[in-house]
């Protein structure tokens, strides 16, 4: 099969210019994306109130624990997809792409079964207040119907980013976040159909962006198109899929079960704690994207560069994109921390949501250029096939510290301060351990060691 890799390969080219022009789609993207996650909660907290904006919020960690997983399993595969594109290996590209759509169909049947059984409980033992846990339950079960839209969503786009296209997904996005924002209008504002109508209105979204990237792969001549008859698990693939993903998926779920406890600390301080936090995550979602955009951006950079061995230009692009994004993520956590009154407002004016909001914003978010380091190191390291070591930096540093010193100190000082500020804290921690690592080992060296892929 011929194609024209030249156009998306990010192994040729000024260094600094194919990272940024492959981070920005990304970055706008990820804004869309952000869009419309936060239209749910702009939209329910204005028309439904308060209790309305806390049903939605205290379902968000609960999403965040079985999406992650499987989407850690996802950016496995686009690290093996984006390697072999980098060598030109057609063949195995392939193979790749259509064993990592038939474990997207069978993940999504799953989290569809898992998420409707489980809520109720789950919920329960998160300690949601009882005036939001039917509404809570409600969003829940309605958003986990459309699994198997959000698990082949990232995987079609974790094929077109490993390949070095990230503007056909924003494309895709921008036009999804329309759909969901118009339909949330629609059956929240126009006809009052409660909280439930808010998850409808997502996975009808997640669904027409999903098929619209499904168009794409299945249309496109590059070697990672979709064939359908092709569509199966070849065992061999998948192991490397696996092993490059399944540490990437527990590192999300860990984390993600991390802040479900931290959340369910959040939760005793009542309803407006838990919407005034609610509408600061939502925030925070906007001031991650360049954090998110750049490790995204230098996994596929590194995978597609290390598979098509050009070490020293690994090298120069792992400095270029973290410097970018540890100085823009500061830059944005600077502006939401003097904003945060406003911006928090936008969700729901009542002062004790707003002061709730305001107070975990001006505690966390001068501390973002440390996130953005451990992100991007971390990111740095899954392309070059380390996906183990941030999965036990972060496992450790940001749910057992985490946890540990939220269960022990919430004790000691029951104020809700203490929980915010186990955020940069463990952010702290984790970079500290990443420098360590990232200056002792040569990452490049371990990767010429591994063995050669079947």
């Amino acid at each position: 099969m011929m194609s024209n890799q030249k156009s998306t390969l990010l192994t040729e080219g000024v260094l600094w210019k194919r990272i940024i022009a492959f981070a920005i789609p990304l970055f706008l993207g990820n804004l869309f994306q952000q869009l419309y996650n936060t239209a749910d909660s702009l939209i329910v907290g204005n028309f439904l109130g308060s209790n309305a904006l806390a049903a939605v919020s205290s379902s968000g960690s609960l999403i965040f624990l079985l999406v992650g997983f499987f989407n850690g399993i996802s950016m496995g595969a686009g690290v093996v997809i984006a390697r072999f594109y980098g060598a030109k290996d057609n063949e195995k590209v392939q193979r790749s792409v259509h064993t990592t759509v038939a474990f997207g169909i069978f993940s999504g049947i799953t989290l569809t079964i898992i998420g409707i059984l489980l809520a109720p409980q789950i919920l329960i033992w998160m300690g949601t207040p009882k005036d939001v846990l039917v509404n809570s339950i409600v969003y829940f079960r309605i958003y986990f119907l459309g699994s198997i839209a959000f698990v082949l969503y990232n995987i079609f786009v974790g094929i077109l980013q490993s390949s070095g296209d990230s503007k056909h997904p924003l494309i895709y996005l921008i036009i999804s976040s329309v759909v969901n924002i118009v339909l949330d209008l629609l059956f929240v504002g126009v006809f009052h159909l409660g909280v439930g109508s808010a998850a409808l209105a997502t996975i009808i979204s997640q669904f027409t962006s999903a098929i619209l990237c499904f168009i794409r792969l299945t249309k496109t001549t590059e070697s990672y198109q979709i064939h359908i008859r092709k569509i199966k698990i070849d065992p061999s693939m998948l192991k490397q899929i696996i092993s490059n993903g399944l540490p990437a998926g527990f590192q999300n779920s860990i984390i993600s079960f991390a802040n479900v406890i931290v959340q369910s600390n959040i939760n005793r301080f009542g309803t407006m704690a838990v919407a005034g936090c609610g509408a600061y995550s939502k925030i925070e979602g906007f001031g991650f994207l360049p954090i998110t955009c750049f490790a995204l951006s230098l996994t596929t950079f590194i995978s597609q560069n290390l598979g098509a061995k050009e070490y020293e230009r690994a090298k120069k692009g792992a400095k270029f994109g973290v410097l970018c994004s540890i100085l823009m993520a500061e830059l944005v956590g600077i502006c939401i921390y003097f904003l945060s009154p406003l911006l928090v407002s936008a969700f729901n004016s009542d002062p004790e949501v707003v002061a709730f909001g305001t107070a975990q914003a001006r505690t966390v978010t001068l501390f973002y250029f440390l996130l953005a380091f451990s992100h991007c190191v971390a990111g740095i390291l899954r392309g070059a096939g380390k996906s183990i070591v941030p999965m036990f930096v972060m496992m450790i540093c940001w749910c057992v510290i985490r946890v540990t010193y939220i269960t022990v100190i919430v004790k000691i000082v029951p104020a809700i301060h203490v929980i915010f500020w186990a955020y940069p804290l463990t952010w702290t921690l984790s970079s500290i351990v990443f420098l360590i690592y990232f200056l002792k080992v040569d990452w490049i060296h371990a990767f010429e060691k591994q063995t050669a892929y079947p």
